[in-house]
């Protein structure tokens, strides 16, 4: 075991555990952020994506002795009242089905817009492909971040 200071959602965070421990398991098990889901464990499916310094990664993969000093960010940080454009494009598209892949789709989202602010459609396929959903929002999903994309 182990002790990592992590600065997750803006607020520092101490936890005490083996250094191979992913990211994920952190969050849900031991800080109770249960909004990044599990999926696959393989880092296929993308429903633990999280944002590590800005950027889109897999948490399920990502060993908390990987972190460092760089910041977390979760769908429970993404905006403090879930008003993030992205959640609400998500919302007037009607993009949630089950739910179960949304907060990954919605994560990897927000980084596709802050590195690209506006994405063609193959863009945002290339971008989201890593992302499955087993509902089939897909062409909500795109439509959603476009219309963040003409705001």
């Amino acid at each position: 075991m182990a002790k990592y200071s992590l600065k997750i959602n803006g607020k520092s965070r101490l936890v005490d555990v083996d250094p191979s421990t992913p990211v994920l398991w952190v969050l849900r098990d031991h800080l109770d952020l249960t909004g990044t889901k599990y999926g696959c464990g393989m880092a296929q499916c993308g429903a633990c994506t999280i944002h590590l310094d800005g950027t889109a990664v897999r948490s399920c993969q990502l060993p908390v002795s990987a972190v460092g000093n760089q910041p977390l960010t979760t769908i429970e940080g993404l905006s403090a009242k879930g008003d993030h454009p992205v959640q609400k494009a998500w919302q007037e598209h009607d993009v949630a089905q089950c739910g179960y892949c949304q907060a990954g789709q919605i994560m990897s989202a927000a980084s596709l817009l802050k590195v690209n602010p506006n994405p063609s459609d193959a863009d945002i396929d290339t971008y989201m492909s890593g992302n499955i959903c087993r509902c089939g929002t897909y062409v909500r999903i795109k439509e959603a971040i476009k219309s963040v994309a003409r705001k």
